[in-house]
């Protein structure tokens, strides 16, 4: 990715592909710190400072030069593995806080890095569609989708509408976290 390309609006509101990629080397480096707490038996804050420092911190990168962010996410992905590879079954087991105060168990953190590396390479709108997302994930992330969907309707009404059961798996959840809108369905909230 050029230079140029770095300051080119993504596929996320307000949000340039630096931005996009200020968040993936942030969000690797905020599990880091999850992994770390749940190390000395504690329970994390994601983001020290919550959901606006998350922000500010993506802010604050979003316009490095291409050089900085593509190093700040190499570095990142290779300190989250290297958390990964050096969490004690006690860090595995524990738990950790997000940006919305919502509690997440330590084991978790894969899949939801998976998540983010996903959907966020389809947001650089750099020619990854949905359509393209591994099979395993859209079978994974969609059943946990349908529920989030589910628990934010009234009892009775948690059946998925006919125009979204219709749609093939990988477009039904790209709706579901807010990344399409096919016709006949409502805007989704997206993903937290």
């Amino acid at each position: 990715m050029t230079q140029e390309q770095c300051r080119e609006p993504s596929l996320l509101a307000d949000w340039t592909r630096g931005h996009v990629l200020s968040h993936l080397a942030g969000n690797a480096m905020s599990h880091v710190h999850l992994f770390e707490c749940a190390s000395r038996g504690e329970v994390g804050e994601q983001y020290p400072g919550g959901y606006q420092a998350r922000i500010a911190g993506i802010d604050s990168h979003a316009g490095d030069s291409q050089k900085d962010l593509v190093r700040a996410v190499r570095e990142s992905i290779y300190a989250l593995e290297g958390a990964w590879a050096r969490a004690s079954a006690q860090a595995w087991a524990g738990s950790g806080k997000q940006a919305t105060g919502a509690l997440i168990p330590m084991h978790d953190i894969v899949f939801l890095r998976w998540r983010e590396v996903v959907i966020h390479l389809t947001d650089l709108g750099i020619g990854y569609e949905f359509s393209t997302w591994p099979e395993l994930y859209v079978r994974m992330e969609l059943g946990r989708q349908v529920q989030v969907w589910a628990s934010r309707k009234p009892m009775g009404l948690t059946i998925l509408p006919q125009e979204a059961l219709a749609l093939a798996p990988a477009e039904r959840l790209a709706w579901l976290v807010g990344r399409a809108h096919p016709e006949g369905l409502p805007q989704s909230v997206g993903l937290l």
